[in-house]
């Protein structure tokens, strides 16, 4: 199996929705609100539980494991509230405020738990060797790192993308004018977009300390992730229907808007 053929352990998943509407992402930024909220505690116990498995990882060579299931709970939350809000604007239902996941919530993140973390990478991979993917980012999110500002003193401070214009902001603003006027989110834009979440979303547990595996450098387009393996259930026998890790969910169509 080749580099690229290899699961990552950081997966990204979202499933399209039937329908959404024309003006709703108008005013998500409101809605949004209580979410931003929680968040921002959520990302400063983040920043703390990062800091504590940092000790734990350089001494022990283990992320205790209760606080790699909190940290991988705030990521989840997080990617939620970004796949509704203005990081895809891929669905209007409202995001669940939990760590866990909810099966029939059309975003989904999971990390595998590494059994043990390398102690001299955890010096070293939160900022030196994250340097090159911290300017991909700055392009294709934007000027303000979404992983670098969540990577700061080895651990996670952010609950979303940061600012600053990149090309995932052109790529939302055209989905938005297309959804308002044509009632559509193309199917190549939605793929694009979620590649460059998933990137970043990648990008941001390997800053986090959450994985030793070094992000690769490629847009895995589409709403189920294409280069990550379930960090759930194992794979049903042969010949048994495969499921989802997540639960049933609604099979990808196309995005349509609702009048």
């Amino acid at each position: 199996m080749t580099e690229n053929q290899t699961p990552y352990p950081v997966r990204v998943d979202a499933s399209e929705d039937a329908s959404i509407s024309r003006g709703l992402w108008l005013v998500k930024w409101l809605l949004l609100i209580p979410h931003y909220v929680v968040l921002f505690f959520l990302w400063l116990a983040f920043f703390v539980v990062s800091v504590i498995a940092f000790f734990a990882i350089l001494i022990t060579g283990r992320y205790p494991r209760a606080l790699f299931d909190f940290n991988v709970g705030v990521l989840r939350w997080s990617w939620r509230v970004n796949y509704y809000g203005y990081s895809a604007l891929g669905t209007d239902r409202y995001p669940p405020f939990a760590l866990a996941d909810v099966p029939d919530y059309p975003a989904h993140l999971d990390v595998a738990y590494p059994e043990r973390l390398s102690r001299g990478l955890v010096l070293v991979k939160w900022w030196l060797l994250a340097i090159p993917q911290y300017l991909v980012l700055s392009v294709l999110v934007g000027g303000g790192l979404y992983a670098s500002s969540a990577a700061t003193d080895s651990s996670g401070s952010n609950a979303g993308w940061s600012g600053g214009l990149g090309l995932l902001s052109v790529l939302l603003l055209i989905v938005a004018i297309g959804v308002l006027f044509t009632g559509r989110y193309p199917r190549p834009l939605y793929d694009l977009v979620l590649g460059v979440n998933r990137w970043a979303m990648r990008v941001a547990a390997y800053a986090a300390l959450m994985t030793d595996r070094y992000p690769p450098f490629r847009l895995d387009m589409g709403g189920m992730d294409p280069g990550s393996v379930p960090a759930g259930p194992t794979p049903p026998p042969t010949g048994a229907p495969a499921a989802s890790p997540y639960g049933t969910r609604p099979a990808d169509a196309g995005v349509t808007s609702q009048t």
